[in-house]
């Protein structure tokens, strides 16, 4: 989520909360203040300190959980104003998306989504997979894969939009908790099903990146599959030269 299309309180915010973690204010592990607490302190809206939050949440800063509050991660290993692909659709809630939700169901995992989550070929998987639209215009295909233990007692199985992040929600209902993901990027031309989907004109390739979502044990939880148009996107990344 770029930084440059919010309200500028909104932005401020943010920035002054990466200030703080960043110099030790709020360590990695520490309770961040309530909203009422910043609300006070910065004399802003709740809106915006939601926002805010969300913000910092999306890009790795800090954690939610339920019923305790947010927690400090520290300074995200890739610092960008914009998530990586997929990112976004594993922590911010899918009612606050939009989009259309295209399949739900338990499917045979593809050969490159049965290796990312460590299944034997033709094992059968859950799939989550939605179309997220941008300005009102169909703009990617995102489907979450996931092994189908990890579904069992959680609401991923259900036609709805999910209030919360697919994360949250895991970690909330089956006590995993995400440790790291394992990116992959390859160009393809989209089936047809896709491209009329898209809505993308006749050999005009796609974009494919692949995350898979794993614990601290290595242990694969989701497998992120985000197909975009290659007309309509670039991907940008920005890493420290040690």
């Amino acid at each position: 989520m770029s930084l440059e299309s919010v309200p500028p309180k909104y932005a401020q915010l943010v920035h002054a909360l990466q200030r703080r973690i960043e110099s030790g204010d709020y360590p990695p592990g520490s309770l961040l203040p309530s909203e009422n607490q910043l609300i006070q302190e910065f004399g802003v809206s709740r809106p915006t300190v939601v926002a805010a939050l969300r913000v910092l949440r999306e890009q790795g800063w800090i954690e939610s959980q339920q019923g305790k509050g947010r927690f400090v991660r520290g300074r995200p290993a890739r610092s960008t104003d914009r998530p990586r692909p997929g990112q976004a659709y594993l922590t911010a809630p899918e009612s606050d998306t939009p989009g259309e939700l295209l399949e739900v169901g338990v499917l045979a995992a593809p050969n490159r989504v049965a290796t990312l989550l460590g299944l034997e070929a033709k094992s059968k998987a859950f799939l989550r997979r939605r179309l997220i639209a941008r300005d009102g215009e169909p703009a990617e295909i995102v489907s979450l894969w996931l092994p189908l233990e990890v579904t069992e007692g959680t609401d991923l199985t259900t036609a709805m939009p999910l209030d919360e992040g697919i994360r949250e929600h895991l970690q909330t209902r089956k006590g995993v908790r995400f440790d790291h993901v394992a990116e992959q990027i390859t160009a393809r031309m989209p089936t047809t099903q896709e491209g009329r989907q898209l809505g993308m004109p006749r050999n005009t390739p796609l974009l494919a990146v692949y995350g898979t979502v794993k614990d601290a044990s290595g242990r694969a939880l989701v497998a992120v599959e985000v197909l975009m148009p290659a007309d309509r996107h670039e991907l940008e990344d920005a890493y420290p030269i040690g």
